[in-house]
């Protein structure tokens, strides 16, 4: 047998392999730094401390996070079934056109109900506008990656169609919606943090940060603990070995899609109720693509998900400080050094495997010639 195909440790295939594509990274990234004639050591202690040094830069990172947890979900649930979801941008697009109608048509009765009811139609919306691809991938044949694509430019254009036309702001010239009305928002958690006496400052992290740790929760216990999360992670290793189980293969695909919208139209509760309090024209800002990296990078695990989506976001805050800190190191820059980690994890997920797995094997076999 290979040393490839040959199994590690738990903590080494979730941690160690993760830790060695990041370091890799940052070591690129390192040399790059130093050609331009900076301090890369510098430059790591001000990304780190602009993303967790003060209260403000700790929310923005948590905020950042929160988007990343839900399009990270939304790919991992996808890829267990054994598919490949690229529209979490348009998912989460769909997510926020429901989220919005659903703010205007019962803020009227209540702002609590407009909360609950919106991020239930986020979750409809973006399940919705999942089911088309899966149907098609299900029914016919199409494959999924191609239309997640191109239902993703649909979506955009969706958008901008009722952001100029029917839901434009009164009187507007922008791309957006008008306000939402008063109290149909998601409470930021520094007010949460003063009701119970503890200070913390004012930031955009939300309440939406519980609810996307709820759903890395509800996914764990769905894909781990319930037959059908079996059934799903079978279908997504061997369809055939499944359909010969009995488990209806195009059915899976088409319920593993819809979970995976419903998470990826979640997103916008951060966005748009969290913060925003308006729909926005291109609020997604390719979360739904870096989501791919988040999962693929948190071995599509929950846990690993929300570590990801934390790295994440402290590389979108720590780097917009860092840029602030060392004009030379521009916002172009810190778009490539989250390339590279996107890379490294990513396309290179496997780039250490094997000389990791002979370390592994070698020290397996010393122990087993000692005894």
């Amino acid at each position: 047998m290979a040393a490839g195909a040959k199994k590690l440790p738990f903590w080494a295939d979730a941690i160690l392999l993760p830790a060695l594509n990041l370091l890799a990274a940052f070591l690129v990234s390192g040399i790059v730094i130093w050609a331009l004639g900076e301090d890369p050591f510098l430059a790591l202690s001000l990304l780190i401390d602009g993303a967790f040094g003060f209260e403000e830069a700790i929310s923005y990172t948590f905020y950042y996070a929160t988007n990343f947890i839900f399009t990270g979900l939304a790919v991992s649930i996808a890829f267990h079934a054994g598919h490949f979801n690229i529209g979490g941008e348009g998912q989460a697009m769909l997510g926020g056109l429901g989220l919005t109608l659903a703010v205007f048509l019962f803020s009227g009765l209540s702002p609590f109900l407009a909360v609950i009811m919106a991020i239930i139609g986020a979750a409809l919306f973006g399940a919705a506008w999942a089911y088309v691809p899966a149907y098609l991938q299900a029914k016919r044949g199409s494959h999924i990656v191609i239309t997640t694509i191109m239902f993703n430019f649909i979506a955009s254009s969706l958008l901008a169609y009722l952001l100029v036309g029917p839901l434009q702001r009164p009187g507007g010239q922008m791309p957006e919606s008008a306000d939402f009305p008063e109290g149909a928002s998601l409470m930021p958690l520094h007010e949460i943090f003063g009701m119970f006496g503890k200070t913390f400052e004012d930031g955009p992290m939300n309440v939406s940060l519980i609810i996307a740790l709820l759903c890395a929760v509800g996914v764990w216990f769905l894909l781990w603990r319930t037959r059908f999360g079996y059934e799903l992670r079978v279908v997504g290793q061997n369809p055939n070995a499944a359909a010969f189980a009995g488990v209806s293969v195009s059915k899976m695909t088409i319920i593993a899609m819809m979970i995976s919208g419903a998470l990826a139209g979640m997103m916008g509760l951060n966005e748009l109720l969290g913060q925003q309090h308006r729909l926005l024209g291109g609020f997604t800002l390719g979360y739904g693509f870096v989501g791919i990296a988040v999962a693929f990078m948190g071995r599509n695990h929950p846990v690993g998900i929300i570590l990801a989506a934390l790295l994440f976001g402290a590389l979108y805050q720590g780097g917009a400080e860092l840029a602030f800190e060392m004009p030379t190191i521009t916002r172009d820059l810190i778009i490539m050094i989250q390339g590279l980690v996107i890379l490294f994890a990513g396309a290179l997920e496997h780039l250490f495997r094997d000389p990791v797995t002979k370390i592994f094997t070698k020290i397996q076999t010393t122990k087993e010639g000692a005894a």
